[in-house]
């Protein structure tokens, strides 16, 4: 039996956003329309011998809304929002402590590694952390490199710095640190 995901397609200031849910109107995976084949390869990866469809869908979900009152400057839209991944264990266990870094705050790789109870492991955590499907959501654009200076978003680097930019600017927060990453001053 084959699942069936629903793509949906929403415009941001960043360039339009790919929403998969599923039928339960759970999120799968949302990714840039620039990064669709990378989006549908993160989900074959996760769906491994996985039966599964996406079918195109004009039909707004809750989660769509919830990403769209996100970019108009409601933070804590997303935060409720129903998910499901695959993935390893590992991965799941990096995505979820993603999870625990507030907006408009940021961390590095090394403390994301050692939040899992792993220091060892920064270099799997990045790679944990770039498998996420279900970015913004899962907040893998709020980790940093350990010189407080950007690294890595599959989204590219300008769409990192400006999520960062749009959290900040709406949460009025600064970092664990007092101050913000080199690169957002």
């Amino acid at each position: 039996m084959s699942t069936l995901f629903l793509l949906e397609r929403a415009p941001t200031p960043l360039g339009e956003m790919l929403v998969v849910t599923d039928e339960l109107g759970q999120l799968r995976a949302l990714d840039w329309e620039d990064y669709a084949q990378r989006m549908h390869t993160l989900m074959q990866r996760q769906y491994k011998g996985q039966a599964y469809t996406v079918q195109h869908t004009s039909q707004r979900s809750s989660a769509t809304d919830a990403v769209l009152r996100y970019f108009d400057g409601d933070m804590r839209a997303i935060e409720q929002l129903a998910t499901c991944t695959g993935g390893t264990a590992f991965q799941r266990q990096v995505w979820q402590t993603l999870l625990t870094i507030p907006c408009g705050q940021t961390i590095s790789y090394g403390e994301l590694a050692e939040r899992i109870h792993n220091p060892k492991a920064v270099r799997a955590v990045g790679l944990a952390n770039g498998a996420n499907p279900i970015s913004i959501v899962i907040p893998c654009h709020r980790v940093i490199g350990s010189n407080q200076r950007l690294t890595g978003y599959g989204g590219g680097l300008p769409r990192k710095l400006w999520l960062l930019q749009h959290e900040r600017a709406h949460t009025q927060q600064e970092t664990e640190c007092g101050q913000l990453p080199l690169a957002l001053r």
